[in-house]
Order: C-alpha cells, then sequence, then structure tokens
C-alpha cells in the first residue's frame, strides 16, 4: 500500500508579476503546454494525466485501484501444480505503436475491463541501453535516436518476459528521462494470469514476437500523438519545444514510418483511435477471458487430501522426539482453555527446541581452534556461507524472535500467501527477500501447515530466487499428514522439519485434533469464521 503523501509546504510569497515583455522563459512554456491541452481530445471521464519521469515499472505502484477493485501488478496467485511442477505459461499481450499513441491507456484500460486480479504491465521504455558518454552528450541535445530498434537491449527484454511467462522472479531496470540512464536500483517483478507488454518496437524482433500470445497494434492519428509527446516532454522531462519538435522530425517521424507503421501487418487486433475505441477494447477482453479460462489452475484439494492416504511418513521429515516436556508442552498449548499469555510462553518454547533442532541438519565440517589454556580443540564449524530466514506471514512471523536467539546476525525476510475464497487457490500477495538469498541455508517458518498449499507455493518462490532445493528447510510446530505429504511429494529434497504430525485434517482442511487458529490465539485476534480460516487454510497451508 502507498504511504500517504505528505502535507504540503506553505507556498512562498509570490513574486512582483514581470511586465510582458519580461515574461520568463518558463511561463512561456507552461502558456504553451497549456493550449497543448486543449488541442487534445478527452481520453475518457475522470482520468488524470499521466506522470512519467521514470520507466513504468518503478513509478507505478504495485497495484491498480478501479471503480469495481483492486487489481494486484505485483505477486501472483500459482504458477505450478499439486506436483510441484509448471503449469501453463501466464497470457502475455502485446502492445504496439507510434509514440504517445495512448498504449499505456489502452493497457490500462484493458487491465480494469479484465477484472482479474492478478496483473503485471511491463514497459519497454524500462530497457533502453546504457549510454556511452558521447551518446550522453547527444541526447543532451536531442541529437540521439531513442526509437531506433538499436536504443533498446532486446536480449534483456526476452529473457525478462520469458521468465515473467514462467512465474519466475525477474530484476527489471528503471530508466530515467531526464537524465538519459537506468538508475542504480531495479525493480523487482513477478508473473501473474495476464502481462501486458507496451512499447513502440514491441513487434520488432522475431523471437519477441513469439513471446505474445495476442498483438495489438494502437493505430493514432500523426497529429494527436505529436501533440501528446510535445505536452509530456515539456511538463514532465523538462525539454523545450524546439528541442522536441527537432528530434520529433528528425528521429520520431521517420522511425514510426520505417519501423514501427509495418508492424502493423503483425498485429492480431488493430484499434484505430486508441482509447476512445471501447468496442476494440470489448472484443479484446472478451478474447483474453477465454484464454484465461482454458488456463485456469485449479488447486484438488480432495486429492490431494486422498493421494498419499496409507503411505509411510516421507525420509525427508524429522519429528522432535516425544519427550515428557515436549509432549506436556503440546498439552498446555492444544488446550482451548489455555490462557494467551501461557499460549504464548509455552509456543515460544517449542519454537527454540524446534530450531535447534533443525539447525543440527546444517552443513559442518571439522575445525580445530586453541582452548585459553593454549590446547588444541578438534570441534565443528558451520560449512555454508549465511543463514536466512524466511516467515510465512502472519503466524510464521512469531518463530523470528527464536530463530534470531539461537542464529547471530541471522537475514530475515517475509511472504505473504492468502487462500482465495472463491477459487481456494493459495495466493502470494506480499514478497520481501534478502539480496543474494540463493547462496544460503533458508529456514521457512510458519506454526501450521494443514494442506500444504501456501508452503509448497512459498518453497516454489525460493526455488525461483535460486535457492537449491535441498538447501530448504520448512518448520513448522504442527503439522497435518496431508501437508507432510504434498509438500515431500513436491519438492523430495526440502527439509521438513516439526515437533509433531496430526494424522488428519477436517472438510474445512483444519488440523485435528489440532491447536486451533494459532495466529488468532497468539496475537489476541478474534476467530474468524468456519469456511474462512485465515491461518490454517489461508496464509499457513
Amino acid at each position: 500500500m502507498a504511504a500517504p503523501p505528505a502535507p504540503a509546504d506553505a507556498a512562498p510569497p509570490a513574486p512582483p508579476l514581470p511586465r510582458p515583455a519580461e515574461e520568463s522563459e518558463a511561463a512561456s512554456e507552461d502558456r504553451n503546454t497549456e493550449s497543448l491541452d486543449r488541442l487534445l481530445p478527452p481520453v475518457g471521464t475522470g482520468r488524470s494525466p499521466r506522470k512519467r519521469t521514470t520507466s513504468q515499472c518503478k513509478s507505478e505502484p504495485p497495484l491498480l485501484r478501479t471503480s469495481k477493485r483492486t487489481i494486484y501488478t505485483a505477486g501472483r496467485p500459482p504458477w505450478y501444480n499439486e506436483h510441484g511442477t509448471q503449469s501453463k505459461e501466464a497470457f502475455a499481450i502485446g502492445l504496439g505503436g507510434g509514440s504517445a499513441s495512448g498504449k499505456t491507456t489502452v493497457a490500462r484500460m484493458i487491465i480494469e475491463a479484465l477484472d482479474v486480479p492478478w496483473v503485471v504491465l511491463l514497459s519497454m521504455d524500462s530497457f533502453y541501453k546504457v549510454l556511452t558518454k558521447q551518446q550522453q552528450e547527444q541526447a543532451a541535445h536531442n541529437n540521439f535516436n531513442f526509437d531506433h530498434p538499436d536504443a533498446f537491449d532486446f536480449d534483456l527484454i526476452i529473457s525478462t518476459l520469458k521468465k515473467l511467462k514462467q512465474g519466475k522472479s525477474v530484476k527489471v531496470p528503471i530508466y530515467d528521462f531526464t537524465t538519459h540512464s537506468r538508475k542504480k536500483d531495479w525493480k523487482t517483478l513477478y508473473g501473474a494470469n495476464v502481462i501486458i507488454f507496451e512499447g513502440i518496437m514491441a513487434f520488432a524482433d522475431k523471437t519477441l514476437l513469439e513471446l505474445l500470445d495476442m498483438k495489438i497494434f494502437v493505430d493514432t492519428d500523426s497529429d494527436i500523438r505529436l501533440v501528446r509527446r510535445l505536452r509530456r516532454d515539456i511538463s514532465e522531462r523538462g525539454r523545450d519545444i524546439e528541442g522536441v519538435i527537432k528530434q520529433y522530425n528528425k528521429f520520431v517521424k521517420p522511425a514510426f514510418d520505417q519501423y514501427i507503421q509495418p508492424t502493423m501487418r503483425l498485429a492480431d487486433i488493430v484499434v484505430p483511435r486508441g482509447s476512445g475505441n471501447t468496442v476494440a477494447i470489448d472484443l479484446i477482453v472478451q478474447h483474453v477471458h477465454s484464454q484465461l479460462e482454458e488456463r485456469k489452475l485449479r488447486w484438488d484439494m480432495a486429492a490431494l487430501a486422498s493421494a498419499h492416504q496409507c503411505h509411510p511418513l516421507p525420509r525427508t521429515l524429522s519429528v522432535l522426539k516425544s519427550t515428557p516436556q515436549v509432549r506436556g508442552m503440546h498439552t498446555i498449548i492444544r488446550d482451548k482453555e489455555t490462557s494467551r499469555d501461557e499460549f504464548i510462553f509455552y509456543s515460544k518454547r517449542l519454537m527454540r527446541l524446534l530450531i535447534e533442532h533443525a539447525l543440527s541438519f546444517l552443513p559442518f565440517q571439522d575445525c580445530v581452534v586453541q582452548t585459553p589454556q593454549g590446547q588444541d580443540y578438534a570441534g565443528k564449524c558451520y560449512s555454508g556461507k549465511q543463514i536466512t530466514g524466511v516467515s510465512i506471514l502472519r503466524a510464521g512471523e512469531t518463530m523470528e524472535p527464536a530463530l534470531r536467539a539461537v542464529c547471530k546476525d541471522v537475514r530475515i525476510g517475509t511472504i505473504l500467501i492468502q487462500t482465495n475464497q472463491l477459487t481456494g487457490e493459495p495466493e502470494l500477495h506480499y514478497l520481501r527477500l534478502p539480496k543474494d538469498i540463493s547462496d544460503d541455508h533458508v529456514i521457512l517458518m510458519d506454526c501450521t501447515v494443514s494442506t500444504g498449499a501456501a508452503a509448497m507455493m512459498a518453497v516454489r518462490v525460493l526455488l525461483d530466487h535460486d535457492v537449491p532445493e535441498d538447501k530448504i528447510f520448512l518448520l513448522s510446530l504442527l503439522m497435518a499428514e496431508m501437508g507432510v505429504h504434498s509438500v515431500a511429494y513436491a519438492f523430495p529434497r526440502v527439509k521438513i522439519i516439526t515437533t509433531a504430525v496430526d494424522k488428519r485434517v477436517n472438510d474445512l482442511f483444519r488440523i485435528i485434533p489440532g491447536i486451533g487458529n494459532f495466529g488468532d490465539r497468539y496475537f489476541g485476534t478474534d476467530a474468524v469464521p468456519d469456511g474462512s480460516d485465515e491461518e490454517e487454510v489461508a496464509s499457513t497451508g
């Protein structure tokens, strides 16, 4: 969620009004911009003009609020099946057309009309090549051709789109149009149900074309495009009218005639008048809906529940030894009459024991140290690079203090996964992982695992960030046999570690006899009604 805007500072005293002959250059440009605005036809009602000084992927928040719903542009529902393997790829739409033809506006209208929750909007503007010093100087004087295919990094575009279609995380550069350079920080994106890729050269590469499931060309009158470009470059990028017109005549118009307009024949659909053509957009949306229906993934929880009945528990599972002390603590936290204070106290004790037990499975190597008495001691030391903890919100974060208590300077990441109540599918809503996590041993923490759906998605996220499967440890205070089998079947090299395994789940996929809603009992929140158990079914798998 975007942060609230900061309060506006008090306006400084207004300077004396200049005489007409002394009108500033900036004021003249502002007046020219206003006159340009009046030339533009209206683009729908209630739409604010697009503001963009950096590439689309950074300036846009990870969600799009419409009159009907919130559409997420980061994260996604499952991109794999119950076997842990990839399901059908996301549906990729390519939007081509001339500069300032309204491609992004059309993309937003398609997104809103589609009314699907998970969308990625990827702009070709993010993929301009890094300029040399000489090219930077040319760009500063409007002498560099940004409308030529050679200006774009097509290798990076293709590899990024391929990964997005597979549901993998990608790093997208952030381009600053005021300095004609890439920013230091890159934006992390995930795949989705629908990927919309827009840009002037969207159809200029054969390999890129093969990745697009639908190709749309936005055809807007050249005069309208010129006026829009003048308004944008003057008001948003600090250019002057003379420079914009020079660049348009020298580069933009010839590039459109030579490289962009000929690609119209490659499009599946041409949208005349851009965003004003609502009939064409409605037809596009109908086709995309039919394609999404064919690609729809449904998690069959009943199949998961029955698939491994009567099978022995997998070898990758390790259950903490059920000593009288451990069983006594389980008795306390499972008792519905236990107070919240006692529930928290004994849960924390079990978490500490669980994590200490899990650390014994890390790789160790022989090492020799000298004692204060000057004697050698043949011991063991951790042979990995480092340990990272990742908690599945919200219950999983309660295990973080126990991990920090036994692992000095451990890095922590978080994942939020919730079940869609209409489809029963787990969906990834939030992700924050430390950098270079691929070299770490990762301790994935959740307090209860019933079906294993959320745990499987969390493991899949880590794999897509190049964490080796055998370096992932899934830790949970309590698991159902169904969840154990589901995770072990999909990811046979993940180590599963818990303090207890209960035999079954009920029709609402709650662990039986179970522990209740762990998050509600720990945080003191009211339990949600049956059928929408946020912890055991939704965010803890």
